[in-house]
């Protein structure tokens, strides 16, 4: 169903998934790349557009997250760039080498698919043990408890590496991914100054890494219009309400979600 808004065309449909991304966001935290894309991919979007799209989708819907967690003092910036340092390089070799291939060929589709089926598993695995992980690296003398502050900062720039390529291709990990490996790195600082760290990286990341694809041609700005116009007043309203449905069945539902979805993608359904 289609419709006009001050001269803007408009389509329902993804308004409509724009606006339930952005309140189950809204209301957990879960990262809307991990949503927003495989959603886009059922509309029949193709795997580039789906990416390149849903990068600049993240780039603008966390960038609001980054100031409020400035105001509370929950960004450590020096981790950030360190984040940055690897994830940035590594995002422009990425759209390099998937330029080189060629966008529209069957091969750059089909690795998009199964890169973003692969990692849709590992951020629900990360979404639903992400706790359980920070209660082990705290209790145990974990490895990355005995580094010194050099082998961590290379752990964080080798980090920010992995992200960045998996990000570029995916458009998802950034958030579930990157915060957990935060959480083994540091373990001893506190959940929300990470949480707000990652945020902090994630919106220089998606924006570089969303534009790269948008030179490409690989991002469709009606859509991203429409995407937004629903998922801005979604994620306000999820985060003001009180939670309809108890975030501790909310994030396994969506994470069995998005492991089915993971599957199918991977094993090509």
């Amino acid at each position: 169903m289609q419709f006009e808004l001050f001269g803007l065309h408009l389509e329902l449909a993804y308004v409509l998934s724009g606006l339930a991304v952005g309140f189950i966001v809204g209301m957990t935290g879960v990262g809307g790349g991990s949503l927003m894309t495989p959603i886009l991919l059922f509309f029949g979007i193709s795997p580039s557009t789906a990416v390149g799209t849903d990068l600049l989708y993240a780039a603008i819907t966390k960038g609001g997250g980054v100031f409020v967690h400035q105001k509370k003092g929950n960004i450590d910036w020096k981790i950030t760039g360190l984040l940055a340092a690897g994830s940035l390089p590594a995002a422009a070799l990425t759209l390099l080498a998937m330029h080189q291939v060629g966008f529209d060929s069957k091969h750059v589709d089909s690795t998009i698919k199964i890169a973003l089926g692969i990692t849709l598993v590992l951020t629900a695995f990360a979404i639903v043990g992400k706790e359980k992980l920070l209660d082990w690296s705290h209790r145990n003398d974990a490895i990355f408890t005995r580094m010194t502050m050099q082998e961590r900062d290379l752990a964080t720039v080798i980090t920010g590496l992995v992200l960045g390529a998996t990000v570029t291709i995916t458009s998802i990990g950034a958030g579930a991914l990157g915060t957990v490996a935060l959480f083994l790195i540091f373990p001893i600082l506190p959940v929300a100054r990470l949480v707000g760290t990652e945020i902090a990286h994630a919106v220089p990341l998606t924006l570089v890494a969303g534009l790269g694809h948008a030179g490409l041609g690989n991002v469709n700005w009606e859509l991203l219009l429409n995407l937004l116009l629903g998922s801005l007043p979604g994620i306000y309203v999820g985060s003001h309400l009180p939670t309809a449905v108890p975030e501790k069945v909310l994030r396994p539902v969506l994470a069995a979600i998005m492991t089915l979805v993971g599957l199918k993608l991977v094993l090509g359904g």
